[in-house]
């Protein structure tokens, strides 16, 4: 991966894992907190809108999908922490 690449993977994470706190918690976790949530959520959303046949592309495709998995991956949590 170019650094590039990697750069463009970290902003989509910390962008995702932001939009994902926002929406779930209503407030972020932190810019670290924020990349490895949206990282972990892009491979959930990805995995599970290739389950569902759904393709995105581009960038805003890339962030709506890892935001989606990021909601995903927090709901769990929530669910996790409270039992």
């Amino acid at each position: 991966m170019s650094l590039s690449g990697l750069l463009i993977t970290l902003v989509i994470g910390a962008i995702a894992g932001w939009l994902g706190g926002l929406i779930m918690k209503g407030s972020g976790f932190g810019l670290l907190g924020n990349i490895i949530v949206g990282i972990v959520g892009a491979v959930i959303g990805g995995a599970l809108f290739g389950m569902l046949g759904i393709s995105t592309s581009g960038m805003l495709g890339s962030i709506i999908t890892a935001t989606a998995g990021a909601v995903i991956l927090l709901f769990i949590a929530g669910l996790i922490r409270r039992a």
